[in-house]
């Protein structure tokens, strides 16, 4: 019964020449880092013409849907098997696209999406498990991903490595200008 779930292939979150910024993949259609990479080239070769800026346009691409958006200098793209509803990928792709926009503070751009990377991971990972979608809801993801966002008052062990460093660079800092 796992095919009555909507299902998504990847999620790829890619720089306005084509270059990885944020990409997770759910499925083994492509076994090695090579096959992505191509797989992200061609998505991006076939795609770069269009205007996709005001709203998500669709295609077939190697017998998969692929919904995408471009915003600034960032291609966000959905992959989904080609008999997967294409306004449940178009949901996923909205979803993912506000709940970026939201954790980047409507800052939606190639050095701000570098500077919050461990937060778009985060939505990532709030919107999809292993495939299956989640949420879709960008405010819901968007407030999980800060509920994860850094508390100075917790214990060291229960920060990931980005709020680690943020939080000795901060304390640097203040130990400097002293």
């Amino acid at each position: 019964m796992m095919n009555d779930c909507p299902t998504v292939k990847n999620i790829l979150l890619l720089d306005s020449e084509g270059k990885r910024v944020a990409v997770r993949y759910y499925s083994d259609d492509w076994p090695t880092n090579a096959a992505k990479l191509a797989y992200e080239k061609s998505v991006f070769t076939k795609t770069q013409k269009t205007n996709a800026r005001a709203e998500a346009e669709i295609i077939i691409l190697e017998n998969r849907i692929v919904v995408y958006r471009f915003v600034q200098d960032l291609h966000f793209f959905v992959t989904g098997e080609d008999d997967e509803n294409e306004l449940m990928l178009a949901t996923v792709l909205q979803g993912f696209f506000d709940g970026v926009t939201l954790v980047l503070r409507n800052n939606v751009d190639l050095r701000e999406a570098l500077e919050n990377l461990d937060l778009i991971l985060l939505c990532f990972d709030e919107i999809v498990d292993r495939g299956i979608v989640l949420e879709t809801d960008g405010s819901i993801i968007a407030g999980k991903v800060a509920s994860h966002s850094i508390d100075d008052n917790s214990p060291l062990s229960e920060q990931t490595i980005s709020q680690a460093l943020a939080a000795a660079r901060e304390h640097l800092t203040r130990s400097l200008l002293r």
